[in-house]
């Protein structure tokens, strides 16, 4: 099963509600996905002058066995949501400081699905805080083990 995660949103972004969005995919692009060739650590969400939400900077690479009809890179998906959440989505893109963020891209049955969040930016202080936070963690659970 494949499974794509964006491990850096955790340490950029203080992560809020989170949406499950399907994608707007070509053929080509649906097998380079199931060949775990994709990077979504720098892809973020916008809302379009249409209404629909779009995936941005997300890079699916072109399929090695693909013919001329292979897809664009570094193209912009749609994705794909209720209103209600859309609504949602392009409320918080509209306030100061928030973004939308991919977290996880995975396959539920046939469909590639996207769980992307709403997240406000850390500051550098609340970095090195998760940081601090993380390493005593680890620290404990080593001493744990031991015992």
């Amino acid at each position: 099963m494949v499974e794509i995660s964006n491990h850096k949103a955790s340490h950029h972004y203080l992560i809020g509600d989170t949406f499950i969005a399907g994608m707007v995919l070509q053929g080509t692009e649906v097998k380079s996905i199931r060949a775990g060739k994709v990077q979504i650590a720098d892809a973020f969400v916008i809302a379009d002058r249409t209404g629909n939400i779009m995936l941005i900077n997300a890079h699916i690479e072109g399929y090695v066995f693909g013919h001329s009809q292979n897809h664009d890179p570094d193209r912009s998906r749609r994705l794909l949501l209720h209103k209600h959440e859309i609504k949602k989505l392009r409320m918080a893109i509209e306030m100061e400081g928030q973004s939308i963020i991919p977290l996880k891209l995975y396959f539920e049955k046939s469909w590639a699905k996207l769980i992307i969040a709403i997240c406000q930016g850390k500051k550098l202080h609340d970095k090195r805080e998760s940081l601090k936070e993380k390493t005593v963690l680890r620290e404990t659970e080593r001493f744990l083990k031991r015992r």
